[in-house]
C-alpha cells in the first residue's frame, strides 16, 4: 500500500501545478456547473489515456519511453511526431511553472523575477538530478505541505463562499476552457518512471492511476468551488485577461491575510510538485531519446537540456503563464497525451503484428474511437481560436 500511495502522490503532484492555479480564470465565465461537466470529461479521458500508456509501458521492455512506444507502433512519422510533441509539450510546462513559481518567490523575496526564477530551479532541479526515488521522497514530503495548505484554506475559505456566485451557468463559453483543463490533468509523461519505480507491477500502477487521478478531480472541484464562490467574477476575468492565476485578484480583492498567505503557500507547493514530476519525466524522456546513459557528464548534459531552455523562456517572456498553458494542453498535451497512446494502442491490439494480452481499460475499439473523436474535436476548437483570434 505505501508504495501504491506513494505513486498515487506522484500522479497527483505532477498534475496539480500552475494549471490548477489557472482553472478558476479560465472557467469564471462559464459558471461552476459547466466546468464541473468539463472536469468530469478530462478527467474520464486523462484516466483512460494513462492508462494505454501503461499497457504500452508493459508489451515492451523496462526503461522505453514515448519516442520508443511510438517508433515501435507507429513506425519513423510517429517516432518524429513524438520527439517535436513532447519537447513542445513539456517544455511548455516548465516554463509556467519556472515563471509562476519564480513569480511568487519574487513576491515573498521582494525580489527581480528572474532571479527568483533561478531560484526555483536551483532549489528544486537537484532533486531531478538525483533520480525517481529522491523524487518520490522528496514530492511526499512538498505533497504534505500541499495537503495541509489546501486544507486549511478550504477551512478558512467556506465561511466566505457566496453562494449566489455559484448560480453563473454559460455552457457556450464552457468548452474554451478545454486546453488549460486537459494540461492540468496531465501526468502521462510519468508513467514510464512510475512503472519502473513500481517494479512494472500492472496492479499497482494501475490503482496508482486511478487513485491519483481522482484525487486530483476531487481538490480541483472543491478549489473551483471556493474560488468562484469568495473572488467576485470580474476580478477573475480581469486576471483572465492580464494573464495572471487565481492567486492574484485572492491577494488583491480579498481582504483577509490569513486566506491570501495560505492560498500563496498552496500555489507554491502545487507549482514545486508538478515541476518535480513534469521535469523528471523530460529528463527520462530526453535520455531515452538521445540514447545516453544517466551517469557522469552524460547525465550534466541531459540536465541543462532540462531545466536552462524553460529558465531562457521564461526570463524572455515573464508574462506567459497562461498562454505556455493554454498551448500545451490545447495542441501538446491533446496530441501527445491524447491521440498517440490511443493510436498505439489501437496498432498494438488490432493491428497486423497486433498480438494478445491483459489490457489495462476495457471498451474496446468503441472506448479508443470515442477517445480520438473527444480529443480531435478539442483540436480543432484550439485551432480554430487561433485562427479567429
Amino acid at each position: 500500500m505505501k508504495s501504491i500511495l506513494g505513486g498515487a502522490l506522484l500522479v497527483a503532484g505532477t498534475s496539480i501545478g500552475a494549471g490548477m492555479l489557472a482553472l478558476p480564470v479560465v472557467t469564471a465565465a462559464a459558471g461552476f456547473l459547466p466546468a464541473f461537466f468539463v472536469y468530469l470529461l478530462c478527467w474520464m479521458c486523462m484516466s483512460c489515456t494513462g492508462l494505454l500508456l501503461l499497457e504500452l509501458c508493459l508489451r515492451l521492455p523496462p526503461d522505453a519511453n514515448l519516442v520508443t512506444m511510438a517508433g515501435t507502433y507507429l513506425g519513423k512519422f510517429g517516432k518524429m511526431a513524438a520527439w517535436g510533441l513532447y519537447l513542445f509539450l513539456f517544455y511548455c510546462l516548465s516554463v509556467a511553472y519556472v515563471a509562476s513559481g519564480g513569480n511568487l518567490l519574487g513576491g515573498w523575496l521582494g525580489q527581480d523575477p528572474q532571479v527568483c526564477q533561478a531560484l526555483f530551479v536551483a532549489l528544486l532541479a537537484p532533486f531531478v538530478y538525483l533520480g525517481s526515488k529522491m523524487v518520490d521522497r522528496y514530492n511526499r514530503l512538498l505533497m504534505a505541505g500541499l495537503i495541509v495548505t489546501y486544507l486549511v484554506f478550504v477551512i478558512l475559505g467556506i465561511p466566505h463562499v457566496h453562494v449566489e456566485s455559484l448560480f453563473v451557468s454559460n455552457w457556450g463559453v464552457a468548452f474554451a476552457a478545454l486546453p488549460v483543463v486537459f494540461t492540468s490533468f496531465s501526468y502521462q509523461g510519468i508513467i514510464p518512471s512510475l512503472t519502473a519505480l513500481l517494479k512494472r507491477d500492472a496492479k499497482k500502477v494501475r490503482l496508482a492511476i486511478i487513485a491519483g487521478t481522482s484525487i486530483v478531480f476531487f481538490i480541483y472541484l472543491v478549489w473551483e468551488f471556493l474560488i468562484l464562490g469568495i473572488i467576485p467574477l470580474d476580478s477573475l476575468q480581469l486576471a483572465s485577461e492580464m494573464g495572471q492565476s487565481a492567486v492574484t485578484p485572492l491577494k488583491d480583492r480579498v481582504a483577509i491575510p490569513a486566506l491570501n498567505w495560505v492560498g500563496q503557500a498552496f500555489a507554491f507547493f502545487a507549482i514545486a510538485t508538478s515541476f518535480l514530476g513534469v521535469t523528471m519525466g523530460l529528463l527520462d524522456f530526453l535520455a531515452d531519446g538521445l540514447t545516453l546513459a544517466k551517469v557522469g557528464m552524460r547525465k550534466v548534459f541531459l540536465a541543462a537540456l532540462t531545466f536552462i531552455p524553460p529558465l531562457l523562456i521564461a526570463w524572455t517572456y515573464p508574462n506567459i503563464f497562461i498562454f505556455a498553458l493554454v498551448l500545451a494542453g490545447g495542441i501538446g498535451c491533446a496530441l501527445l497525451l491524447g491521440v498517440l497512446p490511443t493510436l498505439m494502442v489501437w496498432r498494438a491490439r488490432y493491428g497486423k503484428e497486433g498480438h494478445g494480452g491483459p489490457q489495462q481499460v476495457g471498451g474496446g475499439r468503441w472506448l479508443l474511437g470515442a477517445l480520438l473523436i473527444f480529443i480531435l474535436l478539442e483540436v480543432v476548437l484550439e485551432l480554430r481560436h487561433f485562427i479567429h483570434k
